[in-house]
């Protein structure tokens, strides 16, 4: 019991230094990643050969569907780039396992020190995320050598033999087990050399390559399951690739006996001739299919055709997907705030047409916009929610910060601007008031600095500018004058008992109020943009009040 205690636990510290191997590679590089994925989609070939250079990186072709995923969900990539880059990947992570096949236990412990040493002197930073990745090879070696003893002990015990010796008579048996293994651990690549280390004294070279056949399959597989919850395009990539997948296996349950007849005369070691078989199979499928991706992504367009629209409250770039990358999570959040801005402006632009046409239809319309608002609010935080903070850097953790304060501002917006559609409905409409002339220029010109402030919040929240961050705050302090300006000019109208004023008085005031409130919202996205970049005064006043 105690070994086999031994193995669990090393084939759980196997797949814990993949994931940090993995999670680490896209703290540093992710960004970077990425474009290199959607830079390479010139043709096929170049696609592939971007796959497997990140899928080399992020030891995870799993990660690498999820990456290219989001983005034909997001419409930047074609679905047969997508599945040509997934080929190239699968490849990518085949040439990991024959590097991990090698004996390089000596390397673990350095590693595992380096790693340790960067990842506490200067954790949160991407010297830090590189010592993440250390820690993980290292473990991922410390692993394999702990799996070689615990399975050397195992292999004594009959039951163990009578056990495996069951998977030799069913080759089905074998590909379903190693497909169970690989859902289950979330790594092809540990399933992979565990069976390269059992091969070495437990099982078979023919049921060993059985499981690889396996495995590949549960890779395949996992990353549809992974994706179950995304929208249609989104799931195409993962689909794409697991009938790429079950078509290989199915050449080469026929090929296993001529491709040992080749290649065992030249390597008689059972462990390399195992992740040989995993690479030859994945280069096998890459040459076959790399050719027919369109024909493949024409399968599955047919599979999982995609809906032409989609109600307007649905979270479009929230990518589940996505969530194993932080960065790109991030991007699909800001993304979707982004909507939200849209539907709020949208909303704000109507309050003008309402005030001057009377429209109570439209005015409806605009205040059902609110429900939608609040759920894009909703939407995108318990998004965000679901990253850990202990997976993000530091940039990542502050734009984490910005859009939910986006978001908050922008949903209070729409909260503020329900309402004054309200009041107008029942101050203005269904009493038949009008303001004054002057009144109503003055809303107008208040309303379109408010227009104009919102784009400006809007570019500063995606572009991070400093000098626009500035310019948003200036606008501020413009638009509070502004506003007591024009109520001071009301109370003149009022005083000199101007008709459309005296009529209109309440709303009047009531309006333009709630219009400096919602620029009071809009610039305070000005001010976490300056705040880190150290451009905020403690305080606005110039030196402490002392009442007398």
């Amino acid at each position: 019991m105690k070994y086999l205690l031994n193995l669990l636990a090393a084939i759980a510290l196997l797949v814990w230094g993949t994931h940090l191997v993995r999670t680490g590679v896209l703290r540093v590089f992710g960004s970077n990643l990425r474009h290199m994925l959607a830079t390479s989609m010139g043709n096929r070939f170049s696609a592939a050969l971007s796959g497997l250079g990140v899928t080399a990186l992020v030891q995870s072709s799993t990660a690498t569907a999820l990456i290219t995923s989001s983005f034909v969900g997001q419409g930047l990539i074609a679905l047969p780039a997508a599945l040509a880059v997934m080929l190239g990947a699968d490849v990518g992570t085949a040439l990991m396992a024959v590097v991990f096949s090698f004996d390089l236990s000596w390397l673990s412990p350095l590693c595992i020190f380096v790693g340790v040493t960067l990842f506490i002197v200067r954790q949160g930073s991407h010297v830090g995320d590189v010592g993440r990745v250390l820690i993980g090879l290292g473990l991922m070696l410390l692993a394999l050598e702990l799996i070689t003893e615990a399975t050397t002990v195992l292999t004594r015990s009959e039951a163990v033999q009578l056990m495996l010796k069951s998977l030799a008579s069913d080759r089905m048996l074998e590909i379903v087990v190693g497909a169970v293994l690989v859902v289950m651990s979330y790594s092809s690549l540990a399933v992979v050399l565990l069976t390269a280390t059992l091969a070495l004294q437990v099982i078979s070279v023919d049921v060993a390559l059985g499981l690889v056949l396996g495995a590949n399959l549960g890779s395949g597989l996992l990353a549809v399951l992974t994706t179950l919850r995304a929208n249609v395009a989104t799931r195409q990539v993962p689909l794409g690739n697991l009938c790429f997948k079950l078509l290989g296996v199915v050449l080469a349950i026929f090929l296993i006996n001529p491709w040992l007849a080749l290649v065992r005369p030249y390597v008689p070691q059972p462990a390399v001739l195992t992740v040989l078989f995993h690479l030859s199979f994945n280069l096998m499928v890459a040459v076959i299919f790399i050719g027919l991706t369109q024909t493949v992504a024409g399968w599955v367009e047919r599979l999982l055709p995609r809906t032409t629209s989609t109600p307007l409250g649905r979270p479009n770039h929230l990518d589940p997907s996505a969530l194993a990358t932080p960065s790109l999570a991030i991007s699909c959040a800001a993304r979707e705030a982004m909507h939200q801005a849209d539907m709020v402006e949208t909303m704000l632009r109507g309050v003008i047409t309402v005030l001057k046409s009377n429209d109570l239809k439209l005015a409806e319309e605009l205040r059902k916009l609110d429900d939608t608002v609040d759920s894009l609010y909703s939407a995108i935080k318990y998004y965000l929610t679901k990253l850990s903070r202990q997976q993000l850097n530091e940039e990542e953790a502050r734009r984490w910060t910005d859009i939910i304060s986006f978001t908050i501002n922008m949903e209070q917006v729409g909260d503020i601007v329900e309402r004054i559609l309200l009041d107008i409905e029942d101050k203005k409409i269904r009493k038949g008031r009008d303001f004054s002339e002057a009144g109503m220029a003055e809303i107008c010109e208040l309303h379109a600095r408010l227009l104009d402030n919102l784009r400006l919040g809007m570019s500063v929240f995606l572009n991070g500018s400093v000098r626009d961050a500035q310019k948003l705050l200036e606008e501020k302090a413009r638009f509070r004058d502004l506003e007591r300006e024009y109520a001071t000019s009301h109370l003149v109208r009022l005083s000199d008992k101007t008709l459309g004023a005296m009529e209109s008085s309440s709303l009047h005031i009531d309006l333009i109020s709630d219009l400096k409130r919602i620029n009071s919202h809009i610039c305070s996205i000005a001010y976490p943009i300056l705040d880190s970049a150290g451009a905020l005064a403690p305080s606005r006043l110039r030196e402490p009040f002392k009442p007398e």
